[in-house]
């Protein structure tokens, strides 16, 4: 009885512990992936008329273009937080509040100096290849991490 006990916790600890309010690794990325998404998403609609791109492009178009050459990594991050959060709504619940986040930001500084401060990073988004997006995503930054904790281990 006490063995089936054990074998029964041990097989539902993994389940309760993902759905907890931790994350794993993986997730952890996903969520990171789709709070940078997001900013730039507002950031490029916010300074399109303000900045340039290298190349010349608006900085919305040159959103539009990141976006879409690294559309696999991005559907990746959506589908992992999908599992995670359980619903579209949810998910859209996540992206607009990274979204409103950044716009209250915009809202805060004059134009001019939210360009200034925040349009660099279109920029540099914008030479970065699927791994080196992939590491950033995967790198926390103080007061810009994840809005769960890691779960024990932080396993992928």
């Amino acid at each position: 009885m006490r063995l089936a006990l054990v074998l029964m916790a041990a097989l539902l600890l993994p389940g309760l512990a993902h759905a907890s309010g931790c994350y794993t690794a993986a997730e952890a990325e996903a969520e990171q992936g789709i709070r940078i998404h997001s900013e730039l998403m507002v950031i490029g609609l916010n300074c399109q008329h303000v900045a340039r791109a290298p190349g010349g492009q608006d900085l919305y178009a040159a959103y539009r273009a990141f976006s879409a050459r690294h559309a696999p990594v991005f559907g990746g991050y959506d589908a992992v937080m999908l599992r995670k959060l359980g619903s579209e709504e949810a998910l859209r619940a996540l992206r607009t509040d990274f979204s409103n986040a950044i716009a209250l930001e915009a809202a805060r500084m004059r134009p001019d100096v939210f360009c200034a401060t925040y349009a660099p990073r279109i920029a540099a988004v914008s030479a970065m290849d699927a791994d080196t997006l992939r590491r950033w995503a995967a790198t926390p930054f103080p007061g810009h991490g994840p809005t769960r904790p890691l779960c024990a281990g932080g396993g992928r």
